[in-house]
């Protein structure tokens, strides 16, 4: 048996592209997207098509349209070749306006069910700030299911569980990118590994809180960049990784082993604690990591989109 089946006798595994000629190869339950990925994935000759024949269809009809129909496109691809659920991102730029985020939201779900899916077989991902979390809880209370996306921080998965969000994706790649940087010559790469590493302490915090408190929540990391974070963190709920990634996993035999389990999780002895508004910004605000990531991640995400605008435009 090799990891990737391994790994998913314990773990959801979710592929983490938008590259869906790819998914059908390593058999993932579900599947995430975002702007960067849709983007790379439009300019590959093979999808052209999909941009070119949404902006001729729809280009009339305005930006946010034609990139929600493109977004809805790709997602409708994807839910042909996964038996479970994909993930759609809200424009980033609207991470700080809960209306307006409520509002895109609603409407990607309106399109979807136009094509047919179920409403269950959405996760409609926001970035993790106070704003998205709020409009996470709104779209929860009306039946549409949310994926809390940009999470670097415990104080932000806390949030997402009081919000009853039915998922969230802590970053564990980026949250290691950060430590590394900040260590310089200092770092010990063999020392920081594994169940070490920084970004998979981060998730497993989280998700012995969850299951020490029975938040239902769904804890799935991303974000990786090594095959060490995807095993330290086997029997996670469930675990994003790309097609380079779940490529390594498939090609080695060697042993892999439950590392996270619900009931070890319960016998912990975190306390429990809860965020207000303002207790939510201060903690963030103490997490200089968190407040960095958080940021150049919607920095990254929105001008993606405004280079997908960008090629829209030109077709």
């Amino acid at each position: 048996m090799n990891q990737l089946d391994a790994l998913k006798q314990f773990t959801t595994v979710v592929a983490d592209t938008g590259d869906f000629h790819q998914i059908a190869a390593y058999a993932p339950r579900d599947a995430t997207t975002n702007p960067s990925l849709i983007l790379k994935a439009v300019q590959k000759p093979e999808y052209a098509h999909l941009l070119k024949e949404t902006v001729q269809r729809y280009g009339a009809q305005g930006l946010d349209e034609t990139m929600n129909r493109l977004l809805v496109r790709f997602g409708c691809e994807i839910l042909q070749l996964i038996p479970g659920r994909v993930s759609t991102e809200v424009d980033a730029r609207l991470s700080f306006d809960t209306e307006a985020t409520v509002t895109r939201a609603r409407r990607i779900i309106d399109l979807y069910q136009g094509e047919g899916v179920h409403v269950d077989r959405i996760l409609i991902k926001i970035a993790s700030t106070w704003e998205g979390i709020q409009a996470a809880a709104r779209l929860e209370r009306d039946g549409i299911h949310t994926n809390l996306t940009l999470l670097f921080s415990f104080c932000q998965a806390v949030a997402c569980g009081q919000a009853k969000v039915q998922l969230i994706s802590p970053f564990v790649g980026r949250i290691y990118d950060w430590y590394k940087k900040q260590a310089g010559a200092g770092w010990d790469e063999a020392a920081m590994a594994g169940a070490n590493d920084p970004g998979v302490l981060s998730v497993r915090r989280i998700y012995d809180f969850y299951k020490k408190f029975g938040i239902e929540t769904e804890v799935m990391g991303a974000s990786f960049r090594n095959v060490g974070q995807i095993t330290a963190l086997a029997g996670c709920d469930l675990l994003t990784i790309s097609p380079e990634l779940l490529a390594q996993l498939s090609a080695t035999d060697a042993p892999l082993a439950r590392a996270l389990d619900p009931e070890v999780s319960k016998r912990g002895d975190q306390a429990f604690v809860t965020y207000d508004e303002a207790g939510f910004r201060y903690a963030l605000n103490e997490d200089a990591m968190a407040t960095e990531k958080l940021a150049e991640g919607i920095r990254a995400f929105a001008a993606d989109t405004f280079k997908l605008e960008k090629l829209m435009q030109s077709v």
